[in-house]
């Protein structure tokens, strides 16, 4: 699980920039994917995800954006190989904050010409 999410739980605005789409996305995929995410809510209706709920939600936009899968094809995976599928995940983010290091310090390197 990342560092970054240490609260108990969270509002959608914040599950929608940790996991990078939109909040009318996740509200889809609550229907899609009812006993993987079901965030509770409070009297106002306001839905509060916890931890584990926003990790898997990032595994369904690896499934679904990176590796152009469907629903149906999804729900099959997240039942049989959801460990599998969360350590592709975890790899695929450290690449891309290596990557970013790499990109941060090339410019900087660049300035000093």
């Amino acid at each position: 699980m990342n560092n970054e999410l240490s609260k108990v739980y969270y509002r959608i605005r914040e599950v929608s920039e940790f996991v990078g789409v939109p909040q009318s996305t996740l509200r889809y995929w609550e229907k899609e994917f009812p006993q993987q995410v079901a965030p509770m809510r409070n009297s106002g209706n306001i839905r509060y995800y916890t931890p584990e709920q926003v990790e898997t939600l990032k595994l369904i936009k690896f499934l679904v954006h990176t590796r152009g899968m469907k629903i149906d094809a999804v729900r099959k995976e997240l039942r049989g190989n959801s460990k599998n599928v969360s350590r592709r995940v975890e790899i695929l983010d450290r690449l891309t904050e290596v990557r970013s290091e790499l990109k941060r310090l090339l410019d900087s390197l660049e300035k000093r010409r």
